[in-house]
């Protein structure tokens, strides 16, 4: 297991994160950078990401649902404005997931992940 505690892990899975999206959106031919970043939002939000993790979590492993509960656990110091805590929580032990199996270069698992989100929020 990646020993990164889950605000790091939720940084980088951020990132990874929002690049598959911002990737997916322009292979279905959103190329305009003012409609691609209101896309983009939809699912890089803490609302949007929170779907995401409800999409995907009855097929998490154990060790996969550690490592979402380390980055909701997490204790963080910025309060969400305008979104539930528990969805902000949720939303960053999604973001930790996607860091952690990106850092333990568990690439096919990601792409398995990536292809049961709703990419239609």
């Amino acid at each position: 297991m990646v020993q990164h505690n889950g605000q790091t892990l939720a940084y980088i899975g951020d990132a990874v994160f929002e690049l598959f999206v911002r990737e997916t959106l322009l292979k279905r031919g959103i190329v305009k950078a003012d409609k691609l970043h209101k896309e983009v939002i939809k699912y890089t939000s803490a609302q949007g990401q929170y779907a995401c993790l409800k999409a995907i979590e009855e097929g998490l492993d154990t060790q996969e649902k550690a490592v979402v509960n380390r980055g909701r656990n997490q204790a963080t110091a910025r309060r969400p404005k305008g979104t539930p805590l528990q969805t902000y929580k949720l939303s960053t032990g999604f973001e930790a997931l996607i860091g952690f199996l990106h850092l333990s270069d568990e690439k096919a698992r990601l792409n398995e992940l990536f292809e049961m989100l709703p990419m239609n929020l």
